[in-house]
């Protein structure tokens, strides 16, 4: 059986824990253990999904197949240097799994033993619900085979897809901060919507509806983004007036400077302590 073992345990490392004792995907329900320094939220992670609690973050790491860092970003090299000796001990190979926004491989493998598999994953809050988009890079000593292990671990809270390293600040831009923007766009819907004579509850959810319709559409359908919004917009009709307004008020442009900044802010938060 798969032990996985979860250094944290809260939102997101509660969603991935969730999707993998629920039984979705194929394949045998994992053992699970965790370690999260709250008793209370331990407590409650037990009762609540019935997995196995540790006393710490070695001992959760124990024969591992796989150790998920669920914890802030500046906790995460005092996190590795809890279990490298655990993990240089196992008699498994253990492949080491950070959620950390900002935290390098480079980072990750120089807090551990050399030759331990490291692997990166940049998740997004609606794995909380089911529906997130995780991107996976693996380090210097993780095989192919690795890497899909992984992703298929994510593929049970939402989408998962392999990329390089370098592309996780641009997969930070995207998808990793995508929700917030998405989230002001049915905030600034709403607001226009009362503004236009709507009652707040039911602009909201004429805003929330819409996005999540038109989200389905792009989804499940065979046509691209572009191509369904000339589909809705009529030469001379409402779309056509209202989509106008917005390349007038420079929305493209809006979107592209929020997401260089985003860039930045990741590029800011990889590097070593001390050079931010």
């Amino acid at each position: 059986m798969t032990r996985i073992a979860f250094i944290g345990g809260g939102n997101i490392g509660e969603a991935l824990i969730s999707g993998l004792v629920s039984g979705e995907g194929s394949g045998d329900k994992p053992d699970v253990v965790v370690f999260d320094p709250s008793a209370k939220r331990l407590d409650f992670l037990r009762e609540e999904y019935g997995i196995t609690g540790a006393d710490d973050a070695a001992t959760a790491a124990s024969e591992a197949n796989f150790v998920v860092i669920a914890v802030k970003p500046h906790i995460v090299p005092s996190v590795l240097e809890d279990i490298s000796s655990t993990l240089d001990n196992n008699d498994t190979e253990t492949v080491v799994v950070s959620v950390a926004a900002g935290v390098s491989l480079a980072t990750m493998e120089s807090g551990l033993a050399a030759g331990v598999p490291a692997v990166r994953v940049m998740p997004n809050t609606p794995m909380l619900v089911g529906k997130g988009m995780s991107a996976v890079a693996g380090g210097r000593f993780t095989s192919e085979e690795q890497v899909e292990s992984v992703k298929d671990l994510f593929a049970t809270v939402g989408q998962s897809v392999a990329v390089a390293e370098k592309d996780i600040d641009a997969v930070t831009a995207v998808s990793g901060s995508g929700p917030a923007y998405i989230f002001m766009v049915a905030e600034a819907m709403t607001d226009a919507g009362v503004q236009l004579g709507l009652t707040r509850p039911v602009a909201q959810q004429l805003a929330v509806a819409t996005i999540e319709g038109a989200a389905t559409m792009m989804a499940q359908g065979d046509k691209n983004p572009v191509d369904l919004r000339a589909n809705v917009t009529s030469p001379g009709g409402t779309t056509a007036a209202a989509t106008r307004g917005l390349e007038e008020n420079g929305l493209r442009t809006a979107f592209f400077r929020a997401m260089q900044a985003c860039v930045d802010r990741s590029v800011e938060l990889g590097r070593p302590a001390g050079e931010n």
